[in-house]
C-alpha cells in the first residue's frame, strides 16, 4: 500500500482527535456569520454519520457565507479526503494553513503528504518541517512525517541526477484496453506471461485476471493469447515462469460465487498454486501446500531460475493495515517446501514489500517497497546477496524509474540488459500497459548465460525425461537441479558465468551421462546448446568421466574429480549387478612405456576411491591403454587434452 494511504488512514484516524478540537471551538469558532455557523453545523452532523456528498454541500454553502471560516475549510478538507477527492483536498489543507499558520498542526502534515503524492517535494518538505516543529504534534504521526520528509529529501537529490531511461510500449499484440501487469519471462526470453484483467459478471468487482502469453519470433512479440488451461473463474495473477518456461508458480485468488472455483481450494483468501507443461499442455494446477499458503494472503511469487528457491509476499492481517513482507522458502531433494521465513530487516521494512523478483543470476533481487528513502508511494530497489547469504542494503533504481506514482511489476531479462514493468503512464493502450526499457548499469544483475539442449535415447531417439543437474566443480555445490520436458526431451538452465560446471544427466535404466564446460566472460553472450544422448545399461561403448581430472604427469585425483565419482557411485550402488572396467588413456606426448604405467595409475586411483566408498572390488577391474587409443587428433592441444580421459565400460550386467 502506499505511504500516502497509511499515513492518511492515520489521519482518518486522528480526525476525531481534531474534531474534538472543533468543537472546543464552538463557543468561540472563527467565524461570527450565524448562516454559516448553521451550516458548518449541518455539515458536521452529516460528516458524523459519514454522509460526505451532504457535508460536502453544506460546507461549501458555509465557506460560501464566510470564506475565512477555518473550521469548515478544515472539515471539507477531511471530507473530500475520505472521499477520494485528494487535489480539493489539498487545496483545503493549504488555504487552512493561510488563514491561521497556528490553528492545528495536524494541517500540516496532511497537506505534505498529499504534496509527496503528487511530487511537490519542495512544498512537502517545508510542511513536513514545520509539522515536526510543533511540540504538542501526535508522537504516531511524527514517526510518518519524518519518513514523509526522509523521502522529500531523496527526491529532491534524485531529481537532480536521473538515470537513463527511455520506456517502450511492447505494443498491441501484448497491451489492450484493458490493464496489463507482472510480466515473467523464460531465461531464453522467448516467452512472455503476464496478467490481464478482464471485465466479468462473475465477480463482486466486476473484473476477473487472466493469464496471457505471446512468443517472441526473434524480432517482435506475436499476438497473445489467452492461457485457458490454467485460467478459471477465479482470478490467476502475478506467473513465476521457471528458467525453461515450463513451470509456472502463480497466485490465485478465492471467487465466492457459487460453484466456481472449487477445484481451486485454498487456505486463505488468495494462495500460490502450480502447474507445469508437457508438449503444449499445461497439467491441472495443485496447491504449493500448508507450509507455503496459510489463512493469510499470500501472492506475487519468484521462482529462482535454479529450481530449489521461492520467494513470495505473504500480507498478515487486513488490506491497508496488515504488514506485508517478503519471505522465501527452499524446495528440498525430496520435493519438499521448507518452512517460509521472512527475508531480514535489511530488505523488509515496517512498510509494504511486494512485487519481487529474483534474477536468474540467483543473487539479485528486486522489489517494489514504500519503507526505504523514495520517491514516494512504492519504488523499485535492487539488493544483492553475498556468498555468505547476507542481502545488501537496498539501492534505489532512481529517477525517472522511479516517481511519485506506484513503481511496480519489475522484471529483468537473464542478460541483465532490458527490463519490464507495467505503467499507466501517457500514450499507452489501457490503463497498465507493459513497457520495456534498457537497464542503467548500476541496477543490473551477475552476468549470467543459459544451457538448453533435448535428452534422448541415443538408438530410438526418443526423448527421455532426465533428472539433470548442473554443478559447481570448484565449490561442489548443485547449482541446477531439474528434469527434462516428458514429452520432448528439451530442457533450459539458467547459468551464472566466470564457473565450470560439470553437467550430469540420469534415468532409470540408463547409463549417467556427464560433460564438462567452463563458462567465461568470454562467451557469456553466445548460448550453450548441448544435446544429451543416453545409452541403456548394456555391454556397448565405454562412458568417459568427463569430469574426473589429474595433474599433468600425475595420477593423484584433484578434490573436484570426486564430485563426478560420487555420481558413479550411486549408479553402482542403485544398479547392484553391474560391473565395469575402469580405463586409464593418456596422450602421445612422452615414451609408450611411461605413458601405459601412468594410464594404469590413473585407473588404479578411480578403482580405490569407489572401494573407498564401499563398492565391492569384484565389481571393478582396471586397465591402462597408454596412449593407444586415441579418439581425437593428438597434434593439437584441444584433441591431446580429449585423448587424456579417464573411462568406464560394463562388462557384465
Amino acid at each position: 500500500m502506499n505511504r500516502v494511504y497509511q499515513i492518511l488512514l492515520l489521519f482518518v484516524f486522528f480526525i476525531g482527535f481534531s474534531n474534538c478540537i472543533v468543537a472546543q471551538h464552538q463557543k468561540d469558532l472563527s467565524s461570527t456569520n450565524k448562516k454559516a455557523i448553521k451550516l458548518f453545523n449541518e455539515g458536521k452532523a452529516y460528516y458524523d454519520y459519514r454522509k460526505n456528498d451532504q457535508a460536502e454541500a453544506s460546507l461549501l454553502l458555509a465557506l460560501g457565507k464566510d470564506p475565512n471560516f477555518i473550521e469548515a475549510e478544515l472539515l471539507l478538507a477531511y471530507v473530500r479526503t475520505e472521499m477520494g477527492q485528494l487535489e480539493k483536498a489539498l487545496t483545503h489543507y493549504e488555504r487552512c494553513i493561510e488563514i491561521d499558520p497556528q490553528f492545528l498542526p495536524l494541517m500540516y502534515s496532511s497537506a505534505a503528504v498529499l504534496q509527496l503524492k503528487f511530487g511537490m517535494y519542495e512544498k512537502a518538505k517545508k510542511n513536513f518541517e514545520t509539522y515536526l516543529a510543533f511540540t504538542g504534534a501526535p508522537l504516531m504521526m511524527k514517526g510518518l512525517a519524518k519518513d514523509g520528509l526522509r523521502d522529500c529529501n531523496f527526491a529532491i537529490e534524485a531529481l537532480k541526477h536521473p538515470v537513463p531511461f527511455n520506456p517502450i510500449n511492447l505494443g498491441e499484440k501484448i497491451n489492450s484496453p484493458m490493464a496489463e501487469y507482472f510480466p515473467s519471462i523464460s531465461v531464453d526470453g522467448s516467452t512472455l506471461l503476464y496478467t490481464r484483467r478482464l471485465r466479468s459478471e462473475m465477480t463482486y468487482s466486476g473484473f476477473n485476471e487472466d493469464f496471457f502469453v505471446s512468443k517472441f519470433d526473434g524480432k517482435n512479440w506475436k499476438k497473445s493469447v489467452n492461457v485457458a488451461p490454467i485460467n478459471s473463474m477465479t482470478n490467476e495473477g502475478a506467473p513465476s515462469l521457471s528458467a525453461n518456461g515450463r513451470f509456472l508458480i502463480f497466485t490465485s485468488c478465492h471467487n465466492p460465487v457459487e460453484g466456481y472455483g472449487r477445484d481451486r481450494k485454498g487456505y486463505g483468501s488468495c494462495d500460490l498454486f502450480y502447474t507445469y507443461n508437457i508438449g503444449d499442455n499445461w497439467t491441472k494446477p495443485k496447491n504449493l501446500g500448508r507450509k507455503i499458503n496459510t489463512k493469510y494472503w499470500e501472492s506475487q511469487p519468484s521462482f529462482s531460475a535454479d529450481g530449489k528457491t521461492l520467494y513470495f509476499i505473504r500480507r498478515v492481517g487486513p488490506y491497508g493495515s496488515g504488514q506485508q513482507d517478503i519471505f522465501t522458502s527452499e524446495l528440498t531433494e525430496q520435493g519438499i517446501w521448507t518452512d517460509p521465513v521472512r527475508l531480514s530487516k535489511t530488505i523488509n521494512t515496517k512498510g509494504t514489500e511486494e512485487s519481487v523478483f529474483i534474477h536468474p543470476d540467483g543473487k539479485t533481487l528486486y522489489f517494489s517497497s514504500n519503507g526505504h528513502p523514495g520517491m514516494g508511494g512504492l519504488d523499485i530497489f535492487m539488493s544483492q546477496k553475498d556468498d555468505k547469504g547476507v542481502w545488501s542494503t537496498p539501492v534505489n533504481l532512481g529517477y525517472p524509474i522511479n516517481t511519485f506514482n506506484e513503481e511496480n511489476s519489475l522484471l529483468v531479462s537473464s542478460d541483465g540488459k532490458l527490463a519490464y514493468f507495467a505503467s499507466d503512464r501517457e500514450g499507452g493502450y489501457g490503463s497498465l500497459d507493459l513497457y520495456q526499457f534498457e537497464m542503467p548499469e548500476h541496477a543490473k544483475p551477475n552476468k549470467v548465460n543459459y544451457l538448453k539442449g533435448k535428452v534422448y535415447d541415443a538408438v530410438t531417439k526418443k526423448p527421455i525425461a532426465a533428472q539433470f543437474q548442473l554443478i559447481d566443480l570448484k565449490t561442489g555445490e548443485i547449482v541446477v537441479a531439474s528434469f527434462a520436458d516428458e514429452a520432448t526431451g528439451e530442457y533450459l538452465v539458467s547459468l551464472p558465468i566466470d564457473k565450470e560446471y560439470a553437467l550430469n544427466a540420469s534415468y532409470d535404466g540408463y547409463l549417467f551421462f556427464s560433460e564438462n564446460f567452463l563458462l567465461t566472460e568470454g562467451n557469456a553472450n553466445e548460448p550453450f546448446n548441448k544435446d544429451v544422448p543416453m545409452q541403456k545399461i548394456e555391454l556397448v561403448q565405454p562412458v568417459v568421466l568427463k569430469n574426473v581430472f589429474f595433474d599433468t604427469d600425475k595420477y593423484d585425483l584433484k578434490d573436484k574429480s570426486k564430485i563426478e565419482l560420487d555420481i558413479l557411485v550411486k549408479f553402482l550402488t542403485k544398479n547392484g549387478t553391474v560391473k565395469i572396467e575402469l580405463g586409464g588413456h593418456t596422450d602421445n606426448v612422452g615414451s609408450a612405456k611411461s605413458n601405459q604405467v601412468l594410464s594404469e595409475n590413473r585407473a588404479k586411483a578411480v578403482y580405490d576411491y569407489l572401494i573407498e566408498k564401499g563398492i565391492e572390488a569384484t565389481r571393478l577391474s582396471t586397465k591402462g591403454y597408454g596412449d593407444t587409443k586415441p579418439i581425437a587428433d593428438n597434434t593439437t592441444p584441444a584433441g591431446r587434452a580429449e585423448n587424456r580421459r579417464t573411462e568406464f565400460k560394463i562388462i557384465a550386467k
